[in-house]
């Protein structure tokens, strides 16, 4: 977790620099091998680090991927896009405790909950190299402005990115003052920020106080107390239906406003499930 929280200060402006398919590529590769250094770790001092690496290029698809979607989407579908993507990002944390339990008692034993997900890691890489093109319109254009120029021989051709200078006083002012700066004269942005943080910070504590209450204290295996995951499971299902099914009436909503969104049509199940998630955890 803690390499979760620097990975974005690394992945984040990069994708903005150099494009999406170098980062997500570099990140994933970078995930599979100090996961692969994890998983025949020595001692207790190695797995910290490697993990903290893996942490570190892990997050890269959880930085990268929303601008994929936004540059490969309109209004129309983005939500969609980000909705089942949100969905993936929310299954595989709470469908792991209990198949790396299960793992974990097999024959495979432990360190085959992180042989797995390497291996996974490095198809996803070369998948990405076979099939996944750039798709940051800056980028495309730099690409496009590289190969009229061969073919024209003028070389004052050159696309807006290119003729962006690398300072790195505003790179920290683009990409960490200003964030910082938003997330503090901002109300909604606080706000939305202190509520994503809080239930992230929930469904992360779970993920240890759930496998400890039902292991210690209920006498369950480690594959067996993984299993109370699948109600939260049904619920994250359950919200992804809900969130489409309401799509139909956020399309006309912008067809009626000229294709310009509106950030507030969105906060009607949030504000329907923030009451309902605190009651929950009273439950």
């Amino acid at each position: 977790m803690l390499g979760f929280f620097f990975g974005p200060i690394i992945w984040a402006p990069g994708s903005e620099v150099i494009g999406r398919r170098w980062p997500l590529l570099i990140g994933m590769l970078g995930l599979s091998i100090f996961t692969i250094g994890a998983a025949t770790a020595a001692n207790t001092q190695t797995l910290i680090i490697c993990r903290f690496f893996s942490g570190v290029c892990g997050v890269s698809p959880l930085c990268v991927v929303p601008g994929v979607l936004a540059d490969m989407y309109n209004n129309v579908w983005r939500g969609v896009a980000v909705t089942l993507y949100a969905l993936t990002i929310f299954l595989g944390p709470l469908a792991a405790p209990f198949m790396g339990g299960f793992i974990s008692m097999s024959s495979l034993g432990w360190r085959w909950t992180l042989y797995i997900p390497a291996i996974l890691g490095f198809i996803d890489v070369l998948l990405v190299l076979a099939f996944v093109d750039e798709s940051y319109a800056a980028l495309i254009l730099t690409e496009k402005a590289v190969e009229v120029r061969r073919e024209t021989g003028n070389w004052a051709i050159h696309s807006r990115q290119e003729r962006i200078e690398f300072n790195p006083r505003d790179m920290v002012r683009k990409y960490f003052t200003r964030p910082i700066k938003m997330l503090f004269t901002e109300p909604i942005v606080f706000l939305v920020s202190l509520y994503m943080s809080f239930i992230y910070g929930i469904v992360y504590a779970l993920l240890v106080a759930y496998p400890y209450v039902f292991e210690e204290i209920y006498d369950m295996n480690p594959g067996v107390r993984g299993l109370p995951f699948l109600g939260i499971i049904v619920g994250v299902v359950l919200a992804v239906v809900c969130i489409l099914a309401h799509n139909g009436s956020y399309t006309r909503k912008l067809k009626a406003n000229k294709d310009v969104p509106i950030p507030e049509w969105r906060l009607e199940y949030p504000i329907i499930g923030a009451p309902i998630f605190t009651a929950g955890l009273f439950w």
